[in-house]
């Protein structure tokens, strides 16, 4: 590798090949090695953990600290691998305090989304997204990359998944007909199912604002509601990791705290001594 430059090209290829990132993951990781490299008159290959610490001392909020050192991890990892680097280094990310994910009820969405007026494609679609979301446990990225050809009898095929797992989903029925109505009133032909008025794909923004408006959360809180709908209901945990494409148990024990607080609330409910 004759350069830094070529060095960076090559781990962008990387991600977006065999790690399958999307393009704001890739452009953060970069930006992130850009402001290590900033901060010192070393390359990034001759970085050691000692400077690397130094660098990650500068960040006291501990959620930034892991998210920059998730991508210079990343980084060391594959210039290890690929031989463009002698030392192995991998630093253990800070502990976080475990806060429950906020979610909505299922009573809660679907009050939100019967004020949506169907009467229009824009409606159809938005009260169809927001349903998608719901039912599928999607990310939004995921979500907006679907194309029709990826739905079949009433399962959804997930191939733009974050890293490098594809996954297959099942969509409730009224999910499947909320989106059999929207699509049937398009008079576009595009392969891609959520679109704009101008008939291109919809955006990341154009999402989070629809959703925003009549549920007044973000679209990642309907993974969260989709995730706790199926915990409170008894579904295993494993079952609920495949379902939201984690890749690590770990990832989805933290609805595990939403079943127990579930438990406690029916007993303080219903038992007699409570």
């Amino acid at each position: 590798m004759s350069s830094h430059s070529d060095l960076l090209t090559a781990f962008k290829e990387y991600l977006l090949v065999t790690k399958a990132l999307d393009t704001l993951t890739i452009s953060s990781y970069l930006s992130d090695l850009t402001q290590l490299e900033s901060t010192t008159t070393k390359t990034l290959t001759q970085l050691n953990t000692t400077d690397i610490l130094a660098f990650l001392s500068t960040f006291p909020n501990k959620r930034t600290l892991n998210r920059k050192l998730s991508s210079i991890n990343a980084f060391f990892h594959f210039c290890h691998k690929h031989d463009f680097s002698h030392e192995k280094i991998k630093i253990p990310m800070a502990k976080l305090p475990q806060s429950l994910p906020k979610y909505l009820s299922n009573e809660e969405i679907l009050d939100g989304i019967n004020l949506i007026d169907r009467s229009k494609v824009a409606g159809l679609r938005d009260y169809a997204l927001i349903l998608f979301l719901y039912a599928s446990g999607c990310r939004v990225s995921e979500a907006l990359s679907a194309q029709r050809m990826d739905i079949v009898d009433g399962w959804l095929k997930i191939r733009f998944a974050k890293g490098e797992k594809e996954r297959v989903v099942p969509l409730a029925p009224v999910a499947t007909e909320a989106l059999e109505r929207y699509i049937s009133a398009l008079d576009l032909s595009s392969p891609y199912i959520w679109l704009n008025y101008r008939g291109n794909p919809l955006s990341r923004i154009s999402a989070f604002k629809i959703v925003k408006k009549y549920l007044g959360v973000s679209p990642h809180v309907l993974r969260h509601s989709f995730a706790t709908s199926l915990i409170i209901g008894g579904a295993d945990l494993r079952v609920v990791q495949d379902l939201l494409g984690h890749a690590s148990l770990e990832t989805t024990q933290i609805y595990t705290h939403i079943q127990k607080q579930n438990l406690a609330d029916t007993v303080n409910s219903f038992h007699p001594l409570s």
